[in-house]
Formats: structure tokens, C-alpha cells, sequence
């Protein structure tokens, strides 16, 4: 009896032993970080800037006004249209116009004829006069006459010019290919070509030539004429750059703001601007170190703009304060040190972060 009671007690020693060896379970085990895509960021030169704001003009754009007293019968176009070179703009009332037209035509006529007359006779006379028939006075005064013929038809030919350009005006064509921005005047209106001045019609831009007019402090206007390179930004996050084709500083400030007219020409296409609107302008001042990284990279949380960093450590997440967006790439003021490795792709290490905690949190 003794013998198996010693037994027992033995057993439950070494059940107790067993169970005071390990008193922690088993650590959960991480997940191992994966081969994300990085990038070592490192600062680059990149010409320095100053941004100013800038009004975008058409260089081609024009008032239309009467060059003749007549009433509008014809307006084809309206505000917003876009028209052709050549495209009528106003038609006017001619029966003025034609009538002066017939009479300028029947003075031509009657000048031709006088004129022949006069030539064919003094023909006659110089013939004659050869002979020793007339004497010179006769052929000075046929001379004379012939002459003046002719000087009474070039008058007749010119006053007939005069009034077919009068002809021409009641009907005003688009001088180049743009888009209607203001009518002055309605179908039915008297216009007058003056005194004092001419009347108002149309106002037509053209949307194929643009520019962009800044004014820049005197400050700044060494530099601007020192490297002459700027990029026009249409959007206020800078994502999108316009190169300017030639910037021109004008030689003379304002008196009363002291500052400079700067006009950028924009190169041809579509580039999403239009005249009349505000956009940022970036003028080339310098060149200095910028520490850029992708656009992509950013990773936006309300205000906040952070990047995963990746290290031997794992990814982290690190909150960033950015600066100017030069195209796809965006500076770094803060955050973030010279050479150190960012993720490309935010969304998968978004996702091993993920994955990394659950396993942190596994029982």
C-alpha cells in the first residue's frame, strides 16, 4: 500500500515540474516583409523658382467696327461662336452703296470715251504737225487735252475703287478663325461710320495663338532676364506644366506700381487655356538642390501627405510636408533625409502593413 502511494505522489512531481518549465505560450509568427518595389531618393538639381500670377490673352483679338452708314440686315453669328476665316460676320443694307457703284461705273465709261477721243485726235495732230500743217501751239493744246483725258479717267477709275470698297464693307467677314466674345449691335440698327468715331460691331478672339501677361515686382526682373524660361501652370496643385515657347520683359515699369509686363506665348495646340483666365506662372530664377520623389509614392490621409519608408525595420509610415509639384515629381521640404528608401507602390505596402499587425495581434 505504502509502495503505490510513493508512486503516485512521484507522478504528480513531475506533472508539476512539467508544467513550471514553460509558462508562456508559443509567440505568434511575423510575417516575413516582402520584396516591395522602392526607390532611394537622393536630392537632384533643379533650376529654383519664383511664382507669380498671370492673365492668358489672345494674341489675336479685335473690335470690329462700321466702315460704312448703312442698317444691319444679317447677324449669322452669336455670342460663343466659334467661326471660320472668311465666315460673314454682318451684312448690311447696299442699295446706297450699288446705286454709287452704277454712277462711279457710268463716270468711267464717259472718261473712257474722252479720253480715246482726245488720244485718237491728238494723234491726228501729231501726223499733221510733222508736216509743218499746224503750228506748235495747236499741238501743245491737243497735248494738253490728251493729258488731261487721261488724268480725268484715272480720277473716274480711282473714285469707282472707292465706292466698290464701300460695296465690300456691307458685308464685314471673320479676318481670322476665333470665337465670337461680344455683339454690339442687333439686326435692324442704323450704324454710322462716324464722325466721331466708328461704331462697335463685333468682338472676335482666336484661340489658336495665346499668351500669358504677368506683372513681376522690379525684384525679380534681373533673373527673369538672366535665364528667360518659365512654365505656366494652369492647375493650382501644379501637376501640369505649359513650357513657355519665348518670354519677353518689357524694357520700362509702371510709374505708379513699379512693376514689369511680362508676356509668355504659349506654343501652339490645345493647352486647356483660354483667354481670360488666371494661372500660376513659374519663372526660372537659379538652380538648387531639390530632394523629389514621385507623385505617386504620396499617400494622402485628410490634410495629412505621407510615404512608406522601408528600412531594415519593416515599413513605416512617415508624414511628409511637401513643396512645389515639378510635373510627375513633388519636392520634399521635411520628412524625409537623402538617401533613405521609399515604397513606389503605396497600396501594397499598405497591404503588408496590414497582414504585419494582424499577425502582431494573433493569439
Amino acid at each position: 500500500m505504502k509502495s503505490v502511494l510513493r508512486h503516485v505522489a512521484m507522478s504528480l512531481v513531475v506533472v508539476a515540474l512539467a508544467g513550471c518549465g514553460n509558462r508562456n505560450p508559443p509567440a505568434a509568427t511575423k510575417v516575413a516583409s516582402p520584396a516591395l518595389a522602392g526607390l532611394v531618393v537622393h536630392a537632384q538639381a533643379a533650376r529654383d523658382e519664383q511664382v507669380w500670377d498671370g492673365v492668358v490673352e489672345a494674341v489675336n483679338q479685335a473690335t470690329i467696327t462700321a466702315q460704312t452708314n448703312a442698317r444691319v440686315i444679317e447677324l449669322p453669328h452669336d455670342v460663343n461662336d466659334v467661326v471660320a476665316r472668311g465666315d460673314v460676320l454682318v451684312r448690311f443694307t447696299d442699295v446706297e452703296q450699288k446705286s454709287a457703284r452704277s454712277a462711279a461705273q457710268a463716270q468711267v465709261a464717259a472718261a473712257e470715251a474722252t479720253y480715246r477721243e482726245a488720244a485718237a485726235t491728238y494723234e491726228r495732230i501729231k501726223a499733221v504737225y510733222a508736216k509743218g500743217f499746224v503750228s506748235a501751239t495747236q499741238m501743245d493744246q491737243q497735248r494738253a487735252q490728251r493729258d488731261a483725258a487721261q488724268a480725268a479717267l484715272a480720277s473716274a477709275r480711282a473714285q469707282s475703287e472707292q465706292v466698290g470698297q464701300a460695296l465690300d464693307y456691307t458685308v464685314l467677314r471673320a479676318p481670322y478663325a476665333g470665337i465670337i466674345t461680344r455683339r454690339y449691335v442687333q439686326v435692324g440698327e442704323a450704324v454710322q461710320a462716324g464722325p466721331p468715331s466708328p461704331q462697335p460691331l463685333i468682338a472676335l478672339q482666336s484661340l489658336d495663338e495665346l499668351r500669358v501677361s504677368v506683372q513681376v515686382p522690379q525684384s525679380a526682373v534681373d533673373a527673369i532676364r538672366r535665364f528667360h524660361a518659365a512654365d505656366v501652370l494652369p492647375g493650382d496643385d501644379g501637376a501640369r506644366r505649359v513650357a513657355a515657347s519665348s518670354v519677353k520683359v518689357f524694357p520700362y515699369a509702371d510709374p505708379d506700381t513699379h512693376t514689369f509686363t511680362v508676356r509668355l506665348q504659349l506654343p501652339a495646340g490645345d493647352s486647356g487655356l483660354y483667354p481670360g483666365m488666371t494661372v500660376k506662372v513659374a519663372f526660372a530664377t537659379g538652380e538648387v538642390k531639390r530632394l523629389l520623389l514621385p507623385a505617386s509614392a504620396l499617400v494622402q490621409r485628410g490634410e495629412l501627405v505621407g510615404v512608406y519608408v522601408l528600412d531594415e525595420h519593416g515599413v513605416a509610415l512617415r508624414q511628409l510636408r511637401i513643396g512645389h509639384r515639378i510635373a510627375d515629381k513633388v519636392e520634399v521640404l521635411a520628412g524625409l533625409d537623402d538617401g533613405e528608401r521609399i515604397a513606389t507602390d503605396p497600396a501594397a505596402a499598405a497591404r503588408w502593413l496590414t497582414a504585419d499587425h494582424r499577425a502582431g495581434a494573433a493569439p
